[in-house]
């Protein structure tokens, strides 16, 4: 069983800037791809940054340039460094976690941004 937590999420103003940190424990044998999306309210979950083990990463297009993906490997750990907010990033961010037997989700983190 893997266990997923996120964490630093918050109420922030336009322009500012919030870290999310994502961990990752139990029995895990090898963590490949690691990833934030988002789910705003009444709108479906997308994919806001992915890193791969070896430190590649994507984004997608509304957060270029605002937000930074990261991970420290031996600490099972995936942070999401976002900064220049804007309302329209608000939302609930989860983490997502896959290993050689699948992916595994946090419970989320809620962003708020206000304008």
């Amino acid at each position: 069983q893997v266990r997923v937590v996120e964490s630093g999420g918050g109420l922030v103003q336009a322009g500012g800037s919030l870290r999310l940190s994502c961990v990752a424990s139990g029995s895990i044998f090898r963590i490949t791809v690691m990833g934030w999306y988002r789910q705003a309210p009444g709108k479906q979950r997308e994919l806001v940054s992915l890193i791969s083990s070896s430190g590649l990463t994507n984004y997608a297009d509304s957060v270029k340039g605002r937000f930074t993906i990261s991970r420290d490997n031996a600490k099972n750990t995936v942070y999401l460094q976002m900064n220049s907010l804007k309302p329209e990033d608000t939302g609930v961010y989860y983490c997502n976690v896959g290993v050689t037997t699948g992916g595994y989700w946090g419970q989320g983190t809620q962003v708020t941004v206000s304008s």
